[in-house]
């Protein structure tokens, strides 16, 4: 979101919630599948490759 100069007021229009609730997102250890999907889609950016490239590395040892 920094990068692309983009407010935690601006996602939560683009993943359909409230502004606090974009704050809560963040705090989050976790995230569920379909919330990374709205993300990545709303920031153009795919969030579930970077999981996919930690869990090829795992695998190749």
């Amino acid at each position: 979101m920094l990068r692309q100069e983009r407010t935690p007021a601006w996602l939560a229009r683009k993943i359909h919630c409230e502004r606090p609730n974009v704050y809560y997102i963040f705090s989050q250890e976790h995230i569920n599948t379909g919330l990374l999907m709205r993300i990545s889609a709303a920031l153009g950016r795919d969030f579930f490759a970077l999981y996919s490239a930690e869990i090829q590395d795992k695998t190749d040892l």
